[in-house]
């Protein structure tokens, strides 16, 4: 009975065979052997059976212990899982504002340093690799001036552009339609006593960084105060000795610093419609000016073949020589690097701490004339977008050769390489780069802004506005 049994456990299949074999043997009633074997199999079915139904519900006994052991989570340590799943969140929301205040002082930081190499002149952003020449289409013309175009200026938001010519008026356009928003018509000689504007010819303006004042200078003797919004005249400064060539509002003020003929710098004060002092120095005629937020200015001196910086405060003068012939035309890129043109054809760059330029291109425009006796053409303006490393040069001479030039300043602003030119028609008296650095205007007249040693008939007296148009930035797409 043992070993029946034994069997039986171990394998059920063979004690069916056993049990079998044994009602064989016996042969008392095969009746009875066949019942028990029946009894035995269907026992063994029902053994079979209650294990499968014990295997399948597996699944719902897990989920009843998981359930018994949540319902069994004490108070305190439901507080406590409560807890540290906040404190995840917390941490979570910290890290989170941590990467944003990062992300913002960056931000801050770089303007910071941007604002801070502005300060001391050696902020150079590199645009000029970025700028591809205009179609002959997209350039515009605006007329208006009925003698050649002298000087002009753009408001500080782009909207507006300032011109004034030898025609004694002045003319206020709106850039993106090119309409005439306002005209201060120029009165005839004589008629100065009652006639409210210019009655002799226009050299130069300014305008305040804030857009409230414009300043117009002309070849009387006179500086000419105006509301830029409106064009309403407010003030009337005299003076000067010999016709106003240059004008500049100090950035970020409302100080203006003149430039005469007379061979003198004046300081005025326009809140207070005041003269404030007088800076001599220059052996000629002083023909152009510029200055930045430093109190002082740059100042072009004509046929003393000098530049000179002044420094207001310290009422003292720096220097420099470099052309041979008459300067015409100065423009700071920053507080400490500047640009001239000057009638020998040739074109500089300058640090205000060397007394020599950094760079000369000579010949700048070219040459005209018979083969034997060429002339260089003369650089009549130059301009330079702010902080930047584009700068640009005007050129008077045959009308077929009047060009636009853009140039890259090199690393440091050591060299100046060509980037394109744009032809005009005429003498480039005034060029001036907008703000947000989207387009260049040139005025351009007949004749030459200080004379009329030549005229140029076939040539519109005008402004050309260049769009500063950029290379298509696919390659960083394709990159990323």
């Amino acid at each position: 009975m043992s070993s029946f049994f034994i069997k039986t456990k171990e394998n059920p299949k063979k004690g069916k065979r056993t049990t079998a074999t044994k009602g064989k043997s016996d042969g008392d009633s095969g009746g009875k052997s066949k019942g028990r074997t029946k009894k035995l199999s269907s026992k063994y079915n029902e053994e079979i059976s209650s294990d499968s139904e014990t295997e399948s519900p597996a699944v719902p006994k897990k989920r009843q212990s998981n359930a018994e052991n949540e319902y069994e989570e004490t108070p305190q340590e439901k507080k406590l899982r409560l807890a540290k799943r906040y404190l995840e969140q917390l941490k979570e929301e910290e890290e989170k504002k941590e990467e944003e205040e990062a992300f913002e002082t960056d931000l801050i930081a770089g303007r910071l340093q941007d604002e801070v190499l502005e300060q001391r002149g050696k902020l150079q952003r590199l645009i000029a690799k970025d700028l591809i020449p205009p179609d002959a289409s997209e350039i515009r013309v605006l007329r208006g001036h009925k003698l050649p175009v002298t000087c002009l200026v753009i408001t500080p938001d782009d909207k507006c552009i300032f011109s004034a010519a030898k025609d004694c008026s002045i003319i206020k356009w709106d850039v993106e339609s090119g309409k005439k928003l306002h005209t201060i018509a120029g009165g005839r000689k004589g008629t100065e006593d009652r006639h409210v504007g210019h009655t002799a010819h226009i050299l130069c303006m300014a305008i305040s960084s804030d857009g409230k004042y414009l300043a117009s200078g002309d070849m009387n003797k006179l500086i000419m105060i105006w509301e830029a919004d409106m064009c309403k005249h407010l003030y009337k400064f005299t003076g000067h000795k010999g016709p106003v060539s240059g004008l500049s509002f100090r950035k970020g003020t409302h100080d203006l610093y003149s430039a005469s003929h007379d061979r003198s710098v004046k300081v005025w004060n326009v809140d207070e419609n005041a003269y404030v002092e007088t800076l001599f120095g220059h052996q000629d005629a002083i023909t152009g000016l510029d200055s930045l937020s430093r109190e002082r200015c740059v100042t072009a001196g004509g046929r003393d073949h000098t530049v000179r910086v002044w420094k207001i405060a310290e009422e003292s003068q720096l220097v420099f020589h470099g052309h041979e012939g008459s300067i015409d035309s100065i423009q700071l890129i920053n507080e400490e690097h500047m640009i001239t043109g000057a009638d020998d054809g040739s074109v500089s760059l300058w640090n205000v701490n060397k007394k020599k330029p950094l760079s000369t291109v000579k010949q700048a425009h070219g040459c005209h004339g018979d083969a034997g006796l060429e002339q260089p053409h003369w650089i009549a303006s130059v301009a330079a977008l702010q902080n930047s490393d584009t700068v640009a040069s005007g050129a008077s001479g045959c009308s077929h050769n009047s060009k636009v030039q853009l140039w890259k300043c090199g690393q440091n602003y050591r060299g100046l390489e060509p980037l394109f030119s744009v032809s005009v028609s005429g003498f480039v008296n005034s060029l001036k780069f907008s703000s947000s650095g989207q387009f260049l205007v040139a005025g351009v007249g007949q004749e030459h802004r200080l004379g009329r040693w030549w005229r140029l008939k076939e040539a519109k007296n005008g402004l050309y506005v260049i769009p500063l148009k950029r290379k298509p930035q696919e390659e960083p797409k394709s990159a990323e």
